[in-house]
């Protein structure tokens, strides 16, 4: 089900960390990237754009808390969610680590199953559909882990795209995704295909919706792409 796993950025310089770390997360699913300094953390989000970072404090080159600082300044990386590891257990560190704009702080050594708890947590804030959430938008509703979708009272049916494309629209509604940003999340990163794809399944997706009736809540923005509402 390409494009549908989030991927997870995983920054750590300890090599059994880092690859027991990204182990149990594709165990859980996701995709896993991996960096072993901070320039490679920032080159990598560049080119990932990764749904969530665990990045660790101490890092060779750049620090992870000025990676924390550079991507938490910048516009277009600012809402990933960064969850900052340390071995740094006094709480003025956990506090410059939240300052900093991690959105948790975890302190070494730690429990893998909370570890993957608490990615779960940060990824219900930024990509509900992937963890079994119900979405809704005005009378449509998502169940993502029954995989049904519903206008008013009747079951939709939708081809695997199409829900995959709805999800997305729907965890952000009123976000105008680009074609571009449209094939990364919902095809994948790793498979070609043609931008032009793209309007041939939103022509689908606008068919699905309004199959019992109902008005067309896809909207073409000209020149940008395509939002919900």
């Amino acid at each position: 089900m390409a494009g549908e796993a989030p991927t997870v950025l995983v920054v750590e310089d300890e090599p059994a960390q880092r690859e027991v770390l990204a182990y149990n997360l594709e165990a859980e699913g996701f995709r896993v990237a991996r960096a072993e300094t901070g320039d490679e953390a920032l080159m990598l989000v560049a080119e990932e754009a990764p749904d969530i970072v665990v990045l660790d404090w101490m890092l060779p080159g750049v620090s992870g808390i000025e990676v924390c600082r550079q991507l938490k300044t910048r516009p277009d990386t600012r809402a990933i969610p960064i969850i900052m590891l340390s071995a740094r257990s006094e709480e003025v560190d956990r506090v410059r680590g939240l300052e900093t704009g991690a959105d948790d702080y975890v302190v070494k050594p730690y429990s893998v199953v909370e570890m993957m708890a608490r990615v779960r947590a940060q990824l219900r804030r930024v990509r509900p559909s992937t963890v079994g959430a119900v979405l809704e938008f005005e009378d449509i509703k998502l169940d993502s882990e029954s995989h049904r979708v519903y206008r008013g009272p009747d079951v939709l049916k939708l081809g695997p795209t199409e829900f995959r494309l709805l999800a997305t629209f729907m965890e952000k509604p009123g976000r105008v995704w680009s074609r571009e940003q449209l094939l990364d999340r919902v095809w994948g990163r790793d498979i070609y295909v043609d931008t032009r794809t793209v309007d041939v399944h939103i022509g689908r997706l606008r068919k699905a919706l309004c199959q019992k009736g109902g008005e067309d809540p896809v909207r073409t923005v000209r020149g940008a792409g395509y939002a919900l509402g």
